[in-house]
């Protein structure tokens, strides 16, 4: 997610270990909702940032084990851009939250498929800019 200084919200988790790993915001899909919807919800929820999608990004697939079984999920990845509302990390899935420049975000994630996620929104806005500029 986006706001007017190309920063992204993300948020940081304690691992099993105790390490804070930090990443994109993400949640299941509710009943009646759309893949586009849950991510407006997760986001306001997990980041306290009300925010619109601007496109999607893709697609993570991945198997995580809970409960000691083995869980696949599917986790659809949005460009939103932040409207309004106030960083906060009230959530009690989430243990800090933060703005973090796009530029940041390579070091910061500790996901690979998420850093892969954020080159493709920097390619995707600065063709946006690009394109702005040529219309100007």
């Amino acid at each position: 997610m986006l706001d007017g200084e190309q920063r992204a919200a993300v948020i940081g988790r304690l691992d099993r270990r105790g390490r804070l790993l930090w990443s994109l915001p993400k949640g299941h899909i509710e009943a009646g909702e759309t893949a586009e919807q849950t991510a407006v919800r997760e986001v306001a929820e997990e980041t306290g940032i009300h925010s619109r999608v601007l496109r999607p990004l893709g697609s993570i697939d991945y198997w995580f084990v809970a409960d000691d079984r083995r869980v696949h999920k599917t986790v659809h990845h949005f460009l939103l851009e932040a409207l309004g509302g106030e960083l906060s990390d009230e959530d009690v899935e989430v243990t800090e939250v933060a703005w973090v420049p796009l530029g940041e975000l390579d070091e910061r994630l500790a996901y690979a498929d998420e850093r892969r996620l954020v080159r493709r929104a920097a390619e995707l806005l600065a063709g946006r800019c690009r394109e702005g500029a040529e219309t100007a």
